[in-house]
């Protein structure tokens, strides 16, 4: 049996993965510690196979006031985690970082952009990836996951405002946009995998398919027995409002090559597209 510990007691991504391995309850014990304040330095890592860190600074507005925290926490914090981890005897220790690593808003993301991080969220990841880099050896097993936006039943963040305007509006503009995105459920079995198969190294996981952002909204409104006009018109607008940042993570185009999302050992794209707006929806 694989004893995992997941450090951000009641994260989103934490309850799905033990949900989604719950599956195998004879070959997972999953349990889970909140990292607030000091009392976790006092627990016993040794009995784990493997420590799945997910606490961390997200969906929070960046200001003079809250700069600090974003390192103290996202990169601080999961460098003191993964030492404990590695000095009680755990063989791995996985990280949720971020697609944000890159600094990049528009485009494609290939195995050469480099990584020039713009907001304090994703400076503090990749310092934090930087860090527990260095704590890599043969005993030791460091992967790092670099996911795009998940999304599932009860997200928050962008799919939740989306699923709510397919709800109630009559029109929706049609622009051909690419988008990399995870449903929660490709993510948790690419995590499992990762466990089982002991992997290190830097990850992308994403769905097979590349979103486009008016065929998510046609299907989250089907689901929901809704008609939606979709329409070109309009479209030269927002290409030129696409300052705006609430359009430009809306209708721009961002997205990982697919070829980076792509490992031959590891099977997770399980769900596709359809069948994960249909799950996402009925919650």
């Amino acid at each position: 049996m694989k004893k995992i510990l997941i450090t951000g007691k009641n994260s989103y991504i934490g309850n799905m993965f033990t949900q989604w391995v719950g599956q195998w309850s004879d070959d997972y014990q999953v349990d889970e510690i909140s990292v607030h304040g000091e009392d976790w330095k006092q627990e016993d890592f040794s009995p784990y196979d493997v420590v799945f860190h997910v606490a961390g600074i997200v969906h929070t507005k960046e200001n003079k006031e809250n700069i600090d925290l974003f390192y103290k926490v996202n990169r601080d914090l999961t460098f003191e985690i993964a030492k404990k981890t590695k000095n009680d005897g755990a063989n791995q220790f996985i990280f949720m970082s971020t697609m944000n690593v890159y600094g990049v808003t528009s485009g494609v993301i290939t195995e050469d952009t480099p990584c020039k991080p713009k907001t304090a969220y994703g400076k503090s990841k990749l310092e934090a990836e930087k860090l527990i880099k260095e704590l890599q050896d043969d005993r030791f097993n460091i992967a790092v996951i670099r996911p795009p936006m998940v999304y599932g039943p009860n997200t928050v963040g962008n799919y939740a405002r989306l699923s709510k305007l397919a709800k109630i509006t009559p029109v929706f503009p049609d622009i051909n946009n690419k988008r990399s995105m995870i449903y929660i459920d490709n993510l948790s079995e690419f995590i499992r995998v990762l466990i089982e198969l002991k992997k290190n190294g830097v990850y992308h996981p994403q769905n097979k398919e590349l979103i486009r952002t008016s065929k998510m909204v046609q299907l989250i409104a089907k689901h929901n027995k809704r008609n939606i006009w979709f329409t070109k018109l309009g479209n030269h607008l927002l290409n030129i409002s696409s300052r705006n940042k609430l359009i430009k993570k809306i209708f721009g185009s961002l997205y990982y090559l697919p070829s980076m999302s792509d490992y031959p050992n590891i099977k997770y794209q399980l769900v596709n597209l359809n069948e994960s707006i249909e799950r996402t929806e009925k919650y």
